[in-house]
């Protein structure tokens, strides 16, 4: 099988010829420039420039030798984007390792902080010194909403404000026909899945305006007003996912939605809220996208989420990452059996939270080894460790995960 072949027959729940792999797919399947650079290193490959396309993560693009390394079957549509120097711009990683930013995002100094503003230079988000990641520190809808403005307010937020590539490259009047073809020369140049990242956020949406409180407090106190939010934000959805397909639509095999409606204990909302408030806009955003396109609709939602995942399928969910096993309620034989053929796991394969950062490299090859034994079997699974690989992840351990996929055999 060609890899777009293997990723295609594990979201159509047939066995592929081997376990998919994704990494650096979309934004939760990554790793951390920091930790790239020792993963480069510990592979003996030659050096190359560590350029970040995420910076409030500061993830790194994965090069060519390493996805070929790692066998991976996935690519982010931004992949195409970017590719000129001029849009780079040189900085430098928490533990001083010498990277590329996207020239439209960079950070600035501030103080022993580091910043990430808007377009209109409001400060988006703060890096003290010390931290590995830069944090949220203006919520536009804190104090009043406007919700003739949301658009506006999105260029305010963080989350929805710093671009990864395209970025400005599909600004302006022709911005979509440059889109479309950087999609198209993707598509001729590889066979791997391409995974188109839209966002669609509605939960989290809330979240980056009203911050998290605030977003709960208008849930439970005022729904009325909670529910003309989510309309305009259902409204500008469609508006953008009918440009979004339009213009990559045919080149595209995965749109990717996002929404965490978990936390490590559970649901953020009870079952019946999430009926009231997202199940109905969920559907009319996979509807749409279903009219539009014959693609794939996979949606980044962390925590335990078990309790949601009969709406997330009635919705009309293919595929969920990055299943986080540590959470309650997210046993993997569980999952597999109770929705194993109507939904597919992404991820899932390794634990991020306490084993990839301090567990040995044996420890990994036999829990991921485990795990697939439960995943994999009928299709209706693609690997990819819980999240982004985190900074502090020795490059033994990667290399211990992946390998234990790629030797892995039934």
């Amino acid at each position: 099988m060609t890899s777009r072949e293997r990723i295609l027959a594990a979201l159509n729940h047939r066995q592929p010829d081997r376990v998919p792999i994704d990494l650096s797919g979309h934004r939760s399947s990554g790793i951390s420039a920091m930790a790239y650079a020792r993963l480069r290193r510990h592979l003996e490959l030659p050096d190359r420039p560590i350029r970040v396309y995420d910076p409030v993560q500061q993830l790194a693009i994965v090069d060519e030798d390493v996805l070929e390394r790692f066998q991976v079957d996935t690519i982010e549509l931004g992949r195409a984007f970017a590719l000129d120097d001029k849009w780079w711009r040189e900085w430098v990683l928490p533990d001083g390792t010498p990277c590329l930013m996207p020239s439209w995002a960079s950070p600035e100094r501030d103080g022993d902080d580091w910043i990430l503003r808007s377009q209109s230079g409001r400060i988006l988000a703060r890096m003290p010194a010390g931290c590995l990641y830069f944090e949220q520190t203006h919520y536009p809808f804190a104090e009043r909403d406007d919700l003739e403005h949301v658009p506006e307010a999105m260029g305010e937020s963080m989350w929805t404000a710093v671009a990864s590539p395209p970025g400005p490259e599909i600004a302006g009047e022709d911005g979509m026909e440059r889109f479309a073809a950087g999609a198209r020369q993707l598509r001729a140049s590889t066979n791997r899945a391409i995974i188109g990242l839209f966002g669609g956020n509605l939960l989290e949406l809330g979240q980056f305006l009203y911050r998290n409180d605030g977003f709960f407090l208008l849930l439970a106190g005022d729904p009325h007003r909670a529910h003309a939010f989510l309309d305009r934000a259902v409204e500008i959805h469609l508006a953008n996912l009918e440009r979004f397909l339009a213009a990559v639509g045919e080149h595209i095999d995965i749109i990717l939605f996002g929404d965490d409606l978990g936390m490590q204990n559970g649901p953020q909302v009870s079952p019946k809220m999430y009926r009231e408030f997202f199940f109905p806009r969920e559907q009319v955003l996979w509807r749409r996208v279903k009219e539009l396109a014959d693609v794939k609709i996979m949606l980044h939602c962390c925590g335990g989420v078990y309790e949601l995942l009969p709406g997330l399928i009635e919705a009309g969910l293919d595929a969920i990452n990055p299943v986080q096993i540590s959470c309650r309620g997210m046993d993997p034989t569980v999952l597999k059996r109770e929705f194993g053929d109507r939904l597919t796991f992404w991820g899932g394969g390794c634990d991020t939270r306490d084993l990839l950062s301090h567990g040995t490299p044996a420890q990994i090859r036999e829990h991921v080894a485990e795990l697939m034994q439960t995943w994999s079997p009928g299709g209706g699974y693609v690997f990819q460790q819980v999240h982004n690989i985190q900074a502090d992840v020795p490059p033994e351990n990667v290399v211990a995960m992946f390998d234990a996929v790629i030797g892995y055999a039934p």
